[in-house]
């Protein structure tokens, strides 16, 4: 079976309940995903809108998750470093953790929530952004799984 990644709260291509977005509390989805491939070390999740005005918006960056994880509890804390061991990077809101959907009225736009599977930990310290975390995977990544939600206001 491929590698792929899931959530109980919204489907692939489907609508993003308004509690995971900046319209309600703006808790983090919940998360699951299959076995990874053979030699996987650690995960990292990227999530980001290439529909924002201002060019790709990141929404979350997480990194060095467990390779013995299989899914994020909805609601992840907007902590540096979770239980896990996994730390938490900056968004485009400028703050650690999750960040929801919160487009400007008018069309959807769609949301990519990107997991890698990684050889290696990427040891990056927490507050990392997307660009620090893209070079750290740079010959890291064993496989991808992809979902993606839609919000519109």
């Amino acid at each position: 079976m491929a590698f792929a990644l899931n959530s109980p709260a919204f489907t692939h291509g489907g609508d993003i309940p308004k509690k995971f977005t900046c319209d309600g509390p703006d808790l983090s989805p919940a998360l699951t995903w299959s076995e990874p491939p053979a030699g996987t070390e650690s995960f990292a999740l990227i999530v980001d809108d290439p529909d924002a005005p201002v060019g790709t918006w990141v929404h979350w960056v997480l990194y060095d998750l467990p390779a013995s994880a299989r899914e994020l509890a909805e609601n992840v804390p907007k902590d540096n470093e979770l239980g896990s061991g996994a730390r938490q990077g900056r968004n485009d809101f400028g703050r650690i953790g999750y960040g929801g959907p919160c487009p400007p009225p008018g069309p959807a736009h769609r949301y990519f929530f990107k997991l890698y599977a990684l050889k290696a930990k990427t040891n990056l310290k927490a507050g990392a952004s997307k660009a620090d975390l893209e070079k750290a995977m740079k010959g890291q990544i064993l496989a991808q799984a992809e979902l993606m939600g839609r919000y519109k206001r």
